[in-house]
């Protein structure tokens, strides 16, 4: 309305970027202007290009290799602005919060920057006492960073790089290490700033759900350049219309929409999805005694699913009565922990983070051990296997560093490295060097790691990386796979494709234990789920019964459609239960 005469605060022509040693561009003339004070999502694929193109908006951060084409600050070209007009304008918040974070305690860090550009101590003590008050931050001011939580951690990204006033936020994938609860506290805050103090703000995010309906102006790459851009409306249309992967992406409540034939405008949020869904209804004539027949023929046909898949009763995994802390006189992490996973059961562990799930995962990788309590592998004492038999066919660990796993130059030699290097032909060991080919060929194609093979691991996309590492420890090809937020920094079409995989293996019998923040995820592929909280399991039930009776542990679909569809869990779910209507 108002915002006719605003100038672009960025302006990207015809830019190129090329890895070194890489024969193909990750960014292919790109072309892309940000309005000053507007909301923008990029969103596309892992890989498609979007971290790259963010790095480049800073010079800083700017990868090596061969660049063409004109990236323009506020009307200058970006290279002739100076380092220190950079760091004060342009603020950066990363994947990770711990790669940012530069000192030891919480006051410091919000105040470091304010320091390294010379401001005088008034000025910093304002500036630092207004960021904690706006963030929330004063509660936790004195504390050393390292007693902060992930979400603590990343607010105090956000604050530390607030505290500089700058014009342009940009920030790439801030939330692939929350919780989903912390995850949407910290977009809330993110849209705040927008909102409040008008700073332009550029995000990428795979949690389209929170972020995308508030946006202005939402931009859709793939292979390396922006081949949609629009209001967050427009965009889902258009990818309704192409039938495009990323469709599935979108917010839930879109997805659903997309599902029917409806010709109202789209739903964007979880609320107008759910007006939207009984107004719906009530068109479509899907009357109470419509419903109720719905919901349970719909259960009806989940259980028969489930029985189908019906586990074996021996356990897999068994911990009982397991106590963990770090140092002698610092609090219990895990505390009186019992819990059972049985022999090819796909196990989910939700809950806040700091809460105790990863630790319990190092347990069960028997990369520490607790200090009371037993923990059982195939009812045997984990104590009593040595390394090689437990790490070579009993457990495959999936970090949640995937880059921790990572030795070699290039993919294919890191693939390599896990069944003993690439040998010279020679007849008896031609024979071996066969079978290992034939199980690299395997593994490349699950995990469709096909044009990366020569790329160095580090060069990947975050989610490209996780799917190295999947290869990886399924090339030893364990009876248990732990697995720690696998689907983090992956776009939807390959979180598809990672279920898929692992029901496969699920199929040959494989063990799945995983802990993740992804609800959506969790509720579409998971047999039981357990809520950890305050260093135990508090309840395990299965996938479907505890997404129905949660109300913040749960899914965007369910949260839209619990009324009228008690039971259904996924977006699919809503969609299968709106067709059995017709």
């Amino acid at each position: 309305t108002g915002r006719k005469n605003v100038m672009n605060i960025v302006e990207i022509r015809n830019f190129c970027f090329a890895y070194p040693d890489c024969s193909s561009k990750v960014l292919d003339q790109v072309n892309l202007s940000i309005q000053e004070g507007t909301l923008n999502v990029i969103c596309g694929r892992s890989g498609c290009g979007k971290s790259t193109l963010l790095r480049h908006l800073k010079s800083v951060l700017m990868p090596h290799g061969t660049a063409s084409g004109e990236i323009l600050y506020k009307g200058k070209r970006l290279r002739e602005i100076d380092h220190r007009t950079q760091s004060q304008e342009i603020g950066f918040v990363m994947q990770n919060p711990d790669n940012q974070i530069v000192t030891d305690k919480v006051w410091h860090e919000l105040s470091f920057g304010l320091e390294s550009l010379g401001y005088d101590n008034a000025t910093i003590r304002l500036r630092v006492a207004e960021m904690a008050s706006y963030f929330g931050i004063h509660q936790w001011f004195y504390k050393g960073v390292e007693e902060l939580s992930g979400g603590q951690k990343q607010l105090l990204n956000l604050a530390a790089i607030m505290a500089m006033h700058p014009s342009l936020l940009i920030l790439d994938e801030p939330t692939s290490q929350l919780d989903p609860i912390a995850a949407s506290d910290f977009l809330e805050t993110v849209k705040k700033i927008n909102r409040d103090i008008g700073t332009t703000v550029i995000i990428t995010e795979h949690r389209l759900q929170d972020i995308v309906p508030y946006a202005d102006k939402a931009f859709v790459m793939d292979k390396g350049n922006v081949f949609l851009e629009g209001s967050p409306r427009e965009i889902g249309a258009a990818l309704r219309e192409q039938k495009h992967g990323m469709f599935l992406s979108m917010p839930v409540p879109m997805q659903i929409y997309g599902s029917t034939d409806s010709q109202e405008p789209c739903p964007l949020t979880v609320s107008e999805g759910r007006q939207w869904l009984e107004r719906y209804c009530r068109t479509a004539n899907i009357t109470e005694e419509k419903r109720i027949k719905i919901n349970t023929d719909f259960l009806a046909s989940v259980r028969a699913g489930e029985q189908q898949h019906a586990v074996k009763e021996e356990p897999a995994i068994q911990l009982k009565d397991v106590w963990f802390r770090y140092e002698k006189d610092s609090p219990d992490v895990v505390r009186d922990l019992s819990l059972e996973v049985r022999k090819g059961e796909f196990y989910a562990l939700v809950g806040g983070n700091g809460t105790g799930k990863s630790t319990t995962l190092s347990l069960l990788s028997r990369v520490r051990q607790p200090y009371r309590g037993k923990i059982r592998l195939e009812g045997r004492d984990i104590r009593s296997f040595k390394d090689r038999e437990l790490y070579c066919g009993c457990l495959g660990v999936m970090p949640q560093n995937p880059q921790s796993i990572f030795l070699k130059k290039t993919v294919l030699e890191d693939l390599y490295s896990v069944i003993g290097g690439k040998k010279e032909k020679q007849s008896a060991e031609y024979q071996i060097h066969m079978k290992k080919e034939k199980a690299i060929e395997g593994i490349v194609s699950l995990t469709r790691l096909e044009g990366l093979l020569e790329r160095h691991p580090y060069d990947l996309s975050g989610g490209e990386q996780q799917r190295l590492a999947l290869a990886k420890v399924l090339l030893l090809r364990p009876r248990i796979l732990l697995m720690d937020e696998p689907t983090k920094g992956m776009d939807a079409e390959y979180k598809e494709e990672i279920g898929k995989i692992l029901c496969k293996l699920k199929q040959h019998g494989l063990t799945i234990f995983m802990i993740s923040h992804d609800v959506e995820f969790v509720a579409e592929y998971a047999d039981r789920v357990g809520l950890f909280f305050e260093g135990n399991v508090v309840t395990s039930q299965n996938t479907r019964e505890f997404f129905a009776g949660n109300n913040f542990y749960t899914t965007a679909a369910n949260r839209m459609a619990r009324q009228l569809f008690p039971d259904a869990v996924t977006g699919k779910d809503v969609i299968t239960c709106l067709q059995k209507s017709n």
